[in-house]
């Protein structure tokens, strides 16, 4: 692999011919590396790549070769690159066999998918999305109604992603390899082609799209009678921000079906939010920025946190429930098989570094299981300190191992369980645009519901282990 870095200053170059310098990775647990070049004193003041040749047992120093130039230190462009490589993100263009794969745009649903017996035709439902402004790859959509009975249909709707993808393809592949779409401030590379992402998949306002959707039976208190699962045909009403969600929400002026929805959509997610805090799931700070670009120069021009409102937390909650909704389902028809995701119960010493920093400041943690945990992050306030409790929240958070995803014939189900959410299984369904995980998913819950056969890979235990495995470091990698 090749190493970013630039050239140790303060070095005395040579006047004429090549000159021995050392090169210093950005990685500082890599050692410098010794290079012989002719263009030390160009190359001084840029980002380099650089490759190790090999180790003399009697040097300090590996040595190695130029690779190539990045551009000049300092430069936002530059270092972005330095990051991503640095992070083995993959940012090569799509092949033309990948291209290949996708529809040619305009696209839209067709005669015969609307007529597939496979499918169910859901446009007459008041479905909308709720995502951050400027949102294209949108792959999820809400609805509620009321039932005769008195009871709620509610809903989740997720890009029918797998019909555009079938296993194997060439897409496929290259989806697999790349395992999740990586966002940048004013840039994401993509899993998947543009086309795909943000037109024939993406869940836009006031067109038809195919899509993969868990819908429950509730009863107003929001306790669960009965769920189902269906690829359907869907039009989305409207593509709102979270603002925008909130405004109409807010706005008791504002009495039309779709309004009202996401009325009740807010009213079940508050109640399915106190029910997991109640069973002990984590409220962990992941402090969000946003930062104001230049139009001309895209340099940041300001920087600030971003604004968490109830529209937010709605969305979360109900995908959380479509995600375990799920779990339950694919586990129950392949047990030995599925693609699962699993936050493993820290030991309680990983905990020491919170514990004794609060103790400092006057708070105890207690440690004994999640539900003592989030009692205790609530309780570590200080009325004249609005970032104390965050700050306790975020140390809280970094003592922890990450989640990762798993096959579920590898665990038994004792250790499906995760703590974070403090739910005893759980996988990745609603992201299947940005997520590799959730396309392996949808794979299985169609088969599960029998609208698909099972990929011969999907019952490879090995290749699955392989294929969370490679999730697994990607997702890591993409966090930065």
């Amino acid at each position: 692999r090749g190493y970013c870095g630039s050239l140790k200053p303060g070095d005395r170059l040579p006047a004429h011919g090549a000159a021995s310098v050392l090169f210093v990775p950005v990685e500082r647990r890599y050692p410098m590396i010794r290079l012989t070049t002719r263009q030390a004193d160009v190359l001084m003041d840029k980002r380099l790549v650089v490759a190790i040749d090999g180790w003399e047992p009697d040097s300090m120093y590996p040595h190695g070769h130029y690779v190539r130039t990045l551009g000049t230190i300092g430069d936002r462009e530059t270092e972005t690159e330095v990051l991503l490589i640095e992070n083995d993100i993959i940012t090569s263009p799509f092949t033309p066999a990948v291209h290949a794969c996708v529809p040619p745009l305009p696209w839209s649903v067709s005669d015969s998918d609307r007529a597939d017996p496979r499918r169910e035709d859901l446009r007459d439902l008041c479905v909308c999305s709720v995502d951050p402004p400027g949102c294209k790859d949108i792959d999820d959509a809400l609805h509620a109604r009321p039932l005769p009975s008195g009871n709620l249909e509610v809903g989740v709707h997720i890009a029918d992603v797998t019909n555009f993808l079938p296993p194997g393809c060439a897409m496929d592949d290259e989806a697999q390899r790349r395992a999740t779409s990586v966002y940048l401030v004013e840039r994401r590379i993509d899993m998947l082609p543009k086309p795909l992402t943000e037109d024939i998949c993406s869940l836009r306002g006031g067109v038809e799209r195919l899509a993969f959707s868990c819908i429950w039976e509730m009863t107003p208190d929001a306790d669960i009678v009965s769920v189902r699962f269906t690829k359907s045909v869907i039009r989305s009403r409207a593509a709102l921000t979270y603002g925008e969600a909130q405004a109409r929400i807010d706005d008791a002026r504002l009495n039309d079906e779709l309004s009202a929805n996401l009325r009740e959509l807010n009213r079940i997610g508050k109640i399915l939010r106190g029910r997991r805090a109640e069973a002990g799931a984590l409220q962990l700070a992941s402090p969000e920025v946003k930062f104001k670009i230049d139009q001309q120069t895209q340099n940041p021009l300001d920087v600030g946190m971003y604004q968490v409102m109830e529209t937010n937390q709605m969305v979360e909650e109900l995908m959380l429930l479509a995600n375990i909704s799920v779990a339950r389902e694919i586990v129950k028809h392949f047990p030995s098989c599925s693609l699962l995701r699993r936050h493993p119960t820290p030991a309680p010493r990983q905990f020491d570094p919170i514990v004794r920093a609060a103790a400092a400041a006057g708070f105890e943690i207690d440690v004994r299981s999640s539900k003592a945990l989030a009692a205790s992050l609530d309780g570590a306030v200080r009325p004249d300190d609005v970032y104390f409790n965050k700050l306790v929240r975020i140390m809280t958070t970094r003592c922890m191992t990450q989640a990762v995803y798993f096959g579920s014939g590898d665990l038994s189900a004792s250790d499906y369980h995760h703590y974070g959410l403090a739910s005893p299984i759980y996988t990745h369904f609603t992201s299947p645009i940005r997520r590799y995980a959730d396309v392996v998913v949808h794979r299985l819950l169609a088969a599960a519901i029998g609208l698909a056969p099972l990929p011969g890979s999907a019952r490879d235990r090995a290749g699955l282990r392989g294929v969370a495995d490679n999730l697994n470091v990607r997702h890591h990698n993409a966090q930065m």
